[in-house]
């Protein structure tokens, strides 16, 4: 048997992913690939050790924008890009690296900066088949990644995903990767019912697992990666789905456990249920019913976005007092 929690949940099929803009700690995990957001790249740009990813990217922005506004954003895009640019000398996989959330209802301005943080990875020698964009599960940005996939050959990761329908919706536009959000799920259910659920009562699980189900039961190619874990019972209990996303403290409880961590889902178990198929193909009305109809999703997709874009602008102010500087 493997050694600790962490390899046997690797034993299982399943795809481990850091979840952290601190590249400097991936290595120690040996992730397939990474993600990043706006709140992770914040938080690591106020250390000192990422200083100088600062300085290249703010030189960048006021060489090449001519409004300060436009050095800012440039210099911001940059940053993203020299964060996931050091992850990939780690990781041998791909880097998730997100559109600023604050276009999440704008399908074109989203492809737009898509294509540009794409550029900019090209410019460093770094193919687009080693980069996941990341857009938040807006009807606009499941449009976005729809053309990006399709057109450009773009892989997308669709973040901020709390329902079954905006999985649908993700697997009939044939993108690349989505990110359910557990633990969010769980906060939402804690704080409305007051309960206390166990790993397998969660209902972050339970909707990872039918998302699963559903994708391994008609054949849809888009990979399942969980994300935003409250605790290590989550993990493990869905041991077997194709990817997750784990944050440095919950990979180390992982290492430093030796509990089995035994597989849990399985692609011909999927394929024997009783399953209907849904769409929601050329039907915007029904998507937007099908989301508000779901009040957890609703609430917490734009709870999400605004959190995300008050990051992006948190970090952009900072970026901003170094271009004037």
């Amino acid at each position: 048997m493997s050694s600790n929690s962490l390899e046997q949940l690797k034993a299982t099929g399943t795809v481990v992913v850091t979840d952290t803009g601190e590249f400097e700690s991936i290595a120690k995990y040996t992730p397939q690939d990474a993600t990043t957001n706006p709140s992770l790249i914040l938080a690591a740009a106020k250390k000192p050790e990422y200083a100088k990813l600062i300085d290249v990217a703010v030189a960048y922005g006021k060489e090449n924008g001519k409004t300060l506004e436009e050095k800012v954003d440039l210099s911001l895009d940059r940053l993203l890009v020299e964060f996931g640019t050091e992850i990939l000398k780690i990781v041998p996989g791909r880097v998730s690296t997100e559109v600023d959330a604050r276009l999440s209802f704008d399908k074109e301005a989203t492809v737009k900066k898509a294509l540009q943080i794409i550029d900019l990875y090209k410019a460093q020698g770094i193919d687009k088949d080693r980069i996941l964009i990341k857009i938040a599960s807006t009807y606009e940005g499941i449009q976005a990644a729809r053309e990006l996939e399709s057109k450009h050959g773009i892989h997308v990761n669709l973040t901020l995903l709390f329902s079954f329908a905006q999985a649908v919706a993700a697997a009939e536009a044939q993108v690349t990767l989505i990110s359910p959000f557990v633990g969010r799920i769980l906060d939402w259910y804690k704080a409305k019912t007051g309960e206390s659920y166990t790993a397998e009562s969660d209902p972050g699980v339970i909707s990872v697992k039918s998302i699963y189900n559903y994708y391994k039961k008609f054949g849809y190619k888009t990979i399942v990666m969980g994300a935003s874990f409250r605790n290590v019972g989550e993990i493990k209990a869905l041991a077997g789905v194709d990817f997750l996303t784990i944050a440095p403290k919950l990979l180390e409880e992982l290492i430093n456990s030796s509990e089995p961590v035994p597989k849990i889902l399985e692609p011909a178990q999927a394929a024997s249920l009783d399953l209907e198929k849904v769409s929601f193909v050329d039907d915007e009305a029904a998507f937007r019913f099908a989301l508000n109809d779901d009040a957890m999703a609703t609430e917490k997709l734009s709870e999400g976005i605004r959190k995300f874009a008050e990051d992006a602008i948190t970090l952009s102010k900072v970026i901003e007092e170094k271009v004037q500087a």
